[in-house]
């Protein structure tokens, strides 16, 4: 008995220290990837000007997660006769993996889908602001028409531009901060054109409307790329989901043959190739045709 409970005891400790160390290590890493969550979070809600906790969009990606994770598991173990727990979890963990980006994902869009409608807006705005200057107005007084013309978002940027300018901020701090907070390549021009011209004299006036002949040309010539392009962008889409539907197709022919897939570990190993694969091709056909101007 002697001879045995000593290694026990060492083995026991051994495996207890082990356990402290992953769970630290889990701990420190999770700590760390939600604090750049959070950081990434709150700089997207601000980009696009909405009041909502970064914490209360974690919490919404996990409860869509689990949710989600819940349900692929329930519709799982309705259609599989004694389904196996090892299957349920892995279900629940692949679809949790899955739609946990799926609000920032939305956030994304909806900052792309903003900045898009103000470059739209922007062509225009600046022949608004060289008439203003023909007309004798200065460059503060031109923005702060713009500021009242009630055109969401060129409006609610440019007031705010004209909020951080009467609390004191320079014209070109404030330029700068409004360029950085919208990500907008057409506004950093007008942005680098602005400032370069109250710093050296130039004439404003051209300028702008130069650089409203450039926007206008920069977007007929990327509504002529996403035309053209557009067959390829239906066909990332099509690569991308055709593996599973053909799973789910064949799943409802012929049951016994895909079975293989969900009890084995080599079909476990095959899927996640084939995820892997998918994704890599998806992403290749997508990069191929996103052009930039």
């Amino acid at each position: 008995m002697s001879n045995t409970f000593i290694p026990a005891i060492l083995a026991m400790c051994s495996v207890f220290c082990l356990s402290l160390a992953f769970i630290d290590l889990f701990l420190y890493i999770s700590k760390r990837y939600k604090d750049k969550y959070l950081e990434e979070t709150s700089t997207e809600l601000d980009d696009i000007l909405l009041q909502l906790p970064p914490a209360k969009v974690l919490d919404l990606n996990l409860a869509i997660s689990i949710v989600f994770g819940i349900f692929g598991s329930l519709f799982y173990a309705l259609r599989v006769q004694n389904p196996k727990p090892l299957h349920l979890f892995i279900i629940f963990v692949i679809l949790f993996i899955i739609t946990f980006p799926i609000p920032k994902i939305l956030l994304r869009y909806m900052k792309k889908r903003r900045t898009e409608k103000f470059n739209i807006q922007l062509e225009g705005a600046l022949g608004n602001v060289a008439s203003s200057l023909k007309a004798g107005f200065s460059i503060n007084q031109a923005f702060e028409e713009l500021a009242h013309c009630n055109k969401h978002p060129l409006s609610v940027e440019f007031r705010m531009l004209m909020q951080e300018i009467r609390l004191g901020v320079p014209m070109d701090d404030a330029l700068d901060n409004m360029s950085k907070r919208i990500g907008s390549d057409d506004f950093e021009l007008v942005s680098t054109a602005v400032i370069t011209a109250r710093q050296t004299g130039g004439e404003l006036t051209g300028t702008l409307e130069r650089l409203a002949g450039l926007i206008r040309e920069r977007m007929r010539i990327n509504n002529k790329l996403k035309a053209m392009t557009s067959m390829g962008r239906l066909q990332a889409l099509m690569i991308g989901c055709m593996p599973f539907l053909l799973l789910w197709g064949m799943y409802y022919v012929s049951p016994g043959m895909v079975s293989g897939f969900f009890n084995t570990p080599v079909g476990y190993i095959a899927m996640l190739v084939v995820i892997i694969l998918d994704i890599v091709g998806f992403l290749v056909i997508k990069k191929i045709t996103t052009i930039d101007v």
